[in-house]
């Protein structure tokens, strides 16, 4: 069973740039392929990125792609999501969660076993 646990949220300005962790604990890291997601007040939960489990491959949603980047160090047992010129709209809740598989990535929530408690992500001047 693994464990997850975001790190990295804060206040940032349009344009700037802000990196997410995700940490990954209670099972072998490479079982697990990472999505990120994000749910604003009163909007669904939405996929916004995703990586395999060795990070062969990765997706990622059309409004973020080019400015946020998915990546993964197994060896630290952490995966990341780097903020590149957010913007306001970006501003939500991201979380991270796992799911078990030995290839690919998924950018469905309900294919997602495990979830972190999220961390809240605020695009302002």
């Amino acid at each position: 069973q693994a464990h997850l646990v975001e790190s990295g949220g804060g206040l940032v300005q349009p344009g700037g740039s802000l990196r997410l962790s995700c940490e990954v604990s209670g099972d072998t890291p490479d079982n697990y392929a990472i999505g990120w997601f994000r749910q604003a007040p009163g909007k669904e939960r939405e996929g916004i990125s995703c990586i395999s489990p060795r990070g062969l491959t990765s997706w990622h949603k059309d409004s973020v792609k080019g400015r946020f980047t998915i990546s993964r160090d197994n060896a630290k047992s952490t995966a990341y999501l780097q903020l590149n010129s957010p913007k306001p709209e970006d501003t939500s809740v991201y979380t991270c969660a796992a799911e078990h598989r030995l290839t690919g990535c998924n950018a469905h929530p309900s294919a997602y076993e495990y979830w972190g408690k999220g961390t809240q992500v605020t695009v302002s001047s």
